[in-house]
């Protein structure tokens, strides 16, 4: 396997959750914002938004919601958002109507853009001796995270990212075998959980070693456990954050 900087970093990525008591400097706020900016970009829409939280008031509502106490914490907290608002404005005050910006399909476009803005962010920031860890839990509440963020209609908060200065070095998490993931030419359906075995017993060595009084859960009594059980949670206000937002609006 041929590797190189960009790719060392990549193949030894950790979430960092523990971050020393420094913020971004200016240039390095900078880079980040050109680096999301020259992301590809679907039809050349540009629907995503980049949002730098500085108002404390802010994070702390942030970090309630999402539950987790280095959010808005040491570093610098961003969140991801599609924006369908700025082009429609566009439309709207050079005289033409919405057209399709209302549509999944749009949606799901400006969706891709906003993840693979995310991604290049996220390469950016571990390039430059950062570390980041991604907030999925912006969605948790989505209808009281729209509040605090204040966003406007045809917007959605798609992920964050806490950044900062790495101050652990966590253990590399175990990733399925390649062969379960990567295919050639088509699906390969021919799956038998038996097959996942010896991936279990890694990710139980892993949760082990990591912190031995925590209660140890291999691959498969993961998926089988309470994460994928039926349950409510507030994010299943995503569809009605989604029309609130007069997204997806052809999607009933």
């Amino acid at each position: 396997m041929e590797n190189n900087f960009t790719i060392d970093k990549q193949l030894n990525h950790r979430s960092i959750r523990k971050f020393k008591d420094q913020i971004l400097s200016k240039d390095q706020l900078e880079t980040l914002d050109k680096v999301f900016s020259q992301t590809p970009t679907s039809m050349f829409m540009q629907n995503a938004t980049l949002i730098h939280i500085t108002d404390e008031k802010k994070k702390a509502k942030i970090q309630e919601l999402c539950n987790q106490n280095y959010v808005g914490a040491e570093g610098d907290l961003f969140i991801f958002v599609v924006d369908l608002y700025r082009n429609q404005q566009i439309r709207k005050q050079l005289g033409q109507n919405d057209g399709r910006v209302h549509t999944t399909d749009i949606f799901f476009q400006a969706m891709e853009d906003t993840l693979l803005a995310f991604q290049n962010v996220a390469n950016a920031v571990e390039s430059m001796d950062l570390g980041y860890v991604p907030l999925g839990t912006v969605n948790d509440h989505p209808l009281e995270m729209l509040k605090t963020l204040g966003l406007p209609k045809l917007t959605f908060p798609v992920l964050g990212m806490q950044v900062g200065v790495p101050d652990q070095t966590p253990q590399l998490k175990p990733r399925l075998p390649l062969k379960f993931t990567t295919f050639e030419n088509e699906y390969n359906k021919n799956f038998d959980v038996k097959d996942l075995s010896d991936y279990d017993k890694i990710v139980t060595t892993y949760y082990d070693l990591r912190d031995s009084n925590r209660r140890i859960d291999s691959f498969t009594k993961q998926i089988t456990g309470a994460k994928l059980n039926d349950h409510e949670t507030d994010r299943d206000q995503l569809p009605e954050e989604l029309h609130q937002q007069e997204l997806c609006l052809d999607w009933k």
